[in-house]
Order: C-alpha cells, then sequence, then structure tokens
C-alpha cells in the first residue's frame, strides 16, 4: 500500500509539473500581443493618420468667428440714407460643438423658441455639416423674449451663440422699394451661381433693385477671429484676428423729396411715376405701385406677411420698367416717323374724320366726330387719330418701324436695374409670322400709329421719347448712380431736322395751353408741355398716361404718369399727378393726399 500510494503520489507530480507558470505565459503572450495591437495601432495613428487627426484635433480646439462686413448705404443725390443698417441679434450654430446624435434634443427647443420650422434648421445643419468648424446663423431680428430664452436656456443649448450683427434698415419703410429693392439670405441656387466670388452658407446679398446691381460695391470684405477653445466651447484666446471691410457707400440720382411726392401723387392706384433729367437722363424719382416694405426680408419673413405680400397684385413687379401701350403719348414718334421720312411735309394740313376704313375695318377718333382740318400742331395738341391713321398709311409700316427704334422702343433703356427691365417690343411682319403666323396688315400699321395694337413700351422708356422733343433732339440714356460725366457722356443725337424738332415742341405746348392737357395750365408753375394718352385694354378698364417737361423754354425735369387699368382718360386722370410732382419740384411742396381725377376732355 505504501508503495502504491508513493507511486500514486509521483504520478500526480508528473502531470502538475509547469501549471503554476501556465497562467504567467498566457498573460504574457496576451500583453505582449496587446502591446504589440497598440504600438501598431499608434503608429498608425501617427504615421498613417496623424495629419488627418491633427486637423481633427486643431477644429475641437480651434474655431473660426467669420464676421460679416457692414453694408454700404444707398444714399440720394443729397447725401439722405435710403438703405442702411441696425443692430440686431442673431442666432448661430457651431455644428462641430456636437455630434449628430448631441444636436437632436437641441434642435426641437431652438425650433420652439424660435418659431422657426424644425426641418429648416436640421437642413441647414445638414447642409453645413456636422464638422464643420464656421458658425451658421439660423436665424435673425430675434426679439427680446427670444433673446432672453436663449439665454435662460443656454446650458441647454450647447453650440448654440446669439451675437448681434448688422441688418438691412429702410427707415422710409416702402419708399423707392423697388429702385432700392431688399436683402436677403443666399439661396442654395444664389450660391451655386456665384461660386468662387467668396460667398458662404447664411450670406447676405442683394435679391432686387440697386441692392442687387451695386452687389459688388455694397457687399465689403469679411473678417473675422481665429481663437482657441476649452472642452465645452468657451474662447481661451484669440489666434488671429482679421478686420471686416465695410461696403462702400452707392448714391444716387434720386431725390428723396420728390420720391415722396411722386408716391403720394400715385397714392394707391396702381400703376407708375418716372421723373428724370432730360439732359442727362438722370432718374429722379420713380415709383410704382403695388409695393412692398425691403426691411421685412431683412431678417425673417413670416407666413403671415408673406401672405399678405401675395393678396396684392404682383407687388414685385417695377411697372416703371415693365411694357404696356404708350397710347397717344407715342403720336410723338409718329409725327417723327412722317417727317422725317420725306412722306409729309412740316406744313401738311389733313382733314380728320369720325374715322377711316381700312381692310373693312372702321377705325374711330376718340372723340368720334374728327376735328376738321388740322397740321401736325394742332393734331398733336387735340390728339387726333385719324389725322395720325393717314400719316401711318402714308408712309407705311416701315419707317414707323425704323423710327420707334431709333427712339429706343423694343430695347432695354441701359438703366442699372437691368435684371428687372423689359426691354418692351416694336412689332413688324416678321414677329407676327412667327408668334402669330400671321402677315402684317395695314391696320396694324395704323394701331401702332397711335400707340396700340402689339406695341409695347415701359414708362421710363416713354420719358426717353419725351426727353427727344425736350432736349432738341437727343435720346438719353437713364441712370440711377450719380456721375461727375459731362451730359454728353448720357445721350446720342437722332439727328431730327430743326423743322421735325420745333413741330414737336410747338404741338406738345398747344396740349397744355389749348388742347387735352389744360390741367397743367396753372399759374403757380412754369410753362409746361406735355401729351396724354388713354389705351384700351379690353375687357378691363382702360390704361391712362401723361407725360410732361418743364420749363418749356429750358426743360430740367419730364414726368410721366400712367394708370395701369385705372379708366378715364390721360388727361383728366394721369394728368393731375404729374402736377402735383411738379409742384414739388417747384414749389418745394408736398402733396397732402393723392392726385384725384379732374373733369378735362381728351384721350
Amino acid at each position: 500500500m505504501a508503495l502504491s500510494h508513493h507511486f500514486l503520489s509521483q504520478q500526480s507530480n508528473a502531470r502538475t509539473v509547469g501549471r503554476r507558470y501556465q497562467s504567467l505565459i498566457v498573460m504574457l503572450i496576451i500583453t505582449i500581443a496587446m502591446l504589440g495591437g497598440i504600438t501598431t495601432r499608434l503608429a498608425y495613428l501617427q504615421l498613417v493618420e496623424g495629419e488627418r487627426n491633427r486637423e481633427l484635433a486643431d477644429e475641437n480646439r480651434i474655431r473660426l468667428i467669420p464676421r460679416q462686413p457692414e453694408r454700404g448705404r444707398i444714399l440720394d443725390r443729397k447725401g439722405r440714407t435710403l438703405a442702411g443698417n441696425r443692430l440686431s441679434y442673431a442666432v448661430f450654430l457651431w455644428p462641430i460643438a456636437n455630434r449628430k446624435q448631441e444636436w437632436q434634443p437641441i434642435l426641437p427647443h431652438l425650433s420652439k423658441i424660435l418659431n422657426i420650422p424644425l426641418t429648416e434648421i436640421a437642413d441647414r445643419l445638414e447642409q453645413a455639416g456636422y464638422n464643420s468648424p464656421i458658425r451658421v446663423r439660423i436665424a435673425r431680428g430675434l426679439s427680446p423674449a427670444q433673446v432672453t430664452a436663449l439665454a435662460e436656456y443656454s446650458q441647454e443649448l450647447k453650440g448654440v451663440q446669439v451675437e448681434a450683427e448688422a441688418v438691412r434698415n429702410y427707415p422710409y419703410g416702402d419708399l423707392a422699394a423697388h429702385i432700392l429693392g431688399y436683402t436677403g439670405e443666399m439661396s442654395d441656387e444664389d450660391l451655386k451661381a456665384r461660386e468662387g466670388e467668396g460667398y458662404r452658407l447664411g450670406d447676405v446679398i442683394g435679391q432686387m433693385g440697386v441692392e442687387s446691381a451695386f452687389e459688388a460695391q455694397l457687399r465689403g470684405e469679411w473678417g473675422g477671429q481665429q481663437v482657441e477653445v476649452d472642452g465645452v466651447g468657451r474662447v481661451l484666446r484669440i489666434l488671429e484676428e482679421k478686420p471686416t471691410q465695410p461696403g462702400n457707400d452707392v448714391q444716387l440720382t434720386i431725390d428723396l423729396d420728390l420720391q415722396r411726392a411722386a408716391e403720394a401723387a400715385l397714392g394707391d392706384r396702381k400703376g407708375a411715376i418716372v421723373a428724370i433729367d432730360p439732359n442727362t437722363g438722370a432718374v429722379l424719382a420713380m415709383v410704382s405701385r403695388p409695393a412692398f416694405d425691403p426691411n421685412l426680408f431683412s431678417t425673417y419673413i413670416t407666413d403671415a406677411q408673406w401672405q399678405q405680400l401675395q393678396s396684392q397684385e404682383f407687388p414685385f413687379v417695377n411697372r416703371a420698367i415693365q411694357g404696356y401701350p404708350p397710347a397717344s403719348t407715342f403720336k410723338i414718334v409718329t409725327t417723327t416717323a412722317a417727317i422725317e421720312s420725306g412722306t409729309f411735309s412740316p406744313d401738311t394740313v389733313l382733314g380728320t374724320a369720325p374715322y377711316i376704313e381700312v381692310g373693312g375695318i372702321q377705325f374711330w377718333d376718340w372723340n368720334r366726330a374728327g376735328f376738321g382740318a388740322l397740321d401736325f400742331r394742332g393734331a398733336m395738341a387735340w390728339s387726333s387719330d385719324t389725322f395720325f391713321y393717314q400719316t401711318a398709311l402714308g408712309m407705311g409700316e416701315l419707317p414707323l418701324i425704323h423710327w420707334t427704334r431709333r427712339y429706343g422702343f423694343g430695347q432695354k433703356t441701359g438703366i442699372e436695374l437691368a435684371k428687372e427691365e423689359a426691354a418692351g417690343l416694336v412689332p413688324d411682319e416678321a414677329w407676327k409670322l412667327q408668334e402669330l403666323n400671321e402677315v402684317w396688315y395695314a391696320g396694324d400699321t395704323v394701331n401702332m400709329s397711335i400707340g396700340q395694337g402689339y406695341l409695347q413700351a415701359s414708362p421710363l422708356q416713354v420719358a426717353v421719347m419725351f426727353a427727344v422733343a425736350a432736349n432738341g433732339g437727343y435720346r438719353v440714356k437713364p441712370h440711377l448712380l450719380m456721375d461727375s460725366q459731362e451730359a454728353s457722356q448720357w445721350r446720342e443725337s437722332l439727328n431730327l431736322s430743326p423743322e421735325t424738332i420745333e413741330i414737336l415742341q410747338d404741338g406738345l405746348r398747344q396740349v397744355v395751353t389749348g388742347g387735352t392737357g389744360e390741367a397743367l395750365n396753372v399759374s403757380n408753375l412754369p410753362p409746361i408741355s406735355g401729351k396724354s394718352g388713354t389705351a384700351e385694354d379690353p375687357p378691363r378698364p382702360s390704361h391712362t398716361w401723361f407725360g410732361a417737361y418743364a420749363p418749356t423754354d429750358k426743360p430740367e425735369i419730364i414726368v410721366v404718369a400712367f394708370g395701369e387699368n385705372s379708366g378715364g382718360g390721360g388727361g383728366s386722370v394721369a394728368a393731375p399727378m404729374v402736377r402735383q410732382v411738379l409742384e414739388a419740384y417747384f414749389n418745394n411742396t408736398q402733396p397732402k393726399s393723392s392726385a384725384e381725377p379732374e373733369a378735362v376732355t381728351g384721350d
């Protein structure tokens, strides 16, 4: 038994030899493997991914705080501010401050405080990218209550920052809205279209009018800070700073007082009023109704405000530079074409009648009776349609179309608002064949001679037409930017004969002294010359026109008033508007109410 026990004991010891070292060996192997893996990973991170990881570390430690420059002011001709800037509060998100999932509970809270749809905030953050170190603006024009709420919940809104910034301010509300335009944040389409021009997500740019036309001068140059922050986003120190460069001021030819008078004269009517210098083309006033308040777009326009705007009839359309039938104001061009073509002599006298018949169609005079025998001056004064029908048939459509284009119709005037300006239309046979698949008829020439038919011209183009008669035969280029260049830089001669110019000037003066424009024959103003017009627009009410310049012997100003579907006649509806603007210009007065129609006989 003892021998057996000894043998078994030896056998047991043989089996357990090395067990006490086995666990140590295993642990050593595991440790070596782990150290090897860590060493390999560290080598990979430092040698292979080192640069990228350093960038990620810097993005968490170093942040960029870009600062948008203050936009340049827009001034009137006397240096008064039409568009400036005011301080407001904006909300920015720092995308890299949180992981994507960490933003999820923050965004609904922001949406509730700011009254902005959650999807809109999320989309903006997504577009910027969650690793972006550049702040993203999500709201502007905060109310005091919103600023307070964001401050109270700041601990729960990591990565959200409230900061004061300059926003666009239009001190006169909707005054000159279509000239000034408005500013707004860039859309994705804007950003793509301006790629390479230094713009970024959230930038504010001019969207219309002068704000858009002179964007390059007004925008300024971005600045900002590069700062070091701690783990909770607090700024430890400023590493680098670049000051912003404010935009340049832009001074316009607009006169604030005259603009205010023109707005008052037009009142709530749908239409436009334009006032220009007949010698240089400088635009002194330009009104379009209905209008809008550009301040609405400086911050965040609400759905209710947008719906209110949409309830009006095309409030963003600048009617001063859109095309309409110019009606009898166009008889200036017809007179020019008849004489300059050589078809009619300056002393031509024609008998007028209730109507003329062309191609089996009766074309009536506006008074349904005719005016007897008239020369060019008398025909202009009484705006006889049948007189001008006869001149059109006598010369044919080609001279009429040629001189219409020479006066600048059918092409943009050159004013800086080119994006919004319509060229109008000078129809001819090629156009009619293409658009209507019809040949040109004699009746088309007859209609065109009195500014109707397919012809389209803007109030600004009509003002340019009046300037030719006012300044002795020069077509001016309208412009809004104040410039020290001589008048010759802004005009070109149409090489009209002295006889044509004299007839135009005499005829336009007789319109006021004894014709359809007697509403302007008043003692408190210098001698005025002008022309009325009434354009049919069935089944809607007619359009009304009146254009005038003064003083007759040495013109300083042209005013054209246009009433869109106002009904009535040009002499009764549009002429009183012109008179109020001229009173403001010459007498330094302001209208107390919009111009009311007057009982004046005429077209």
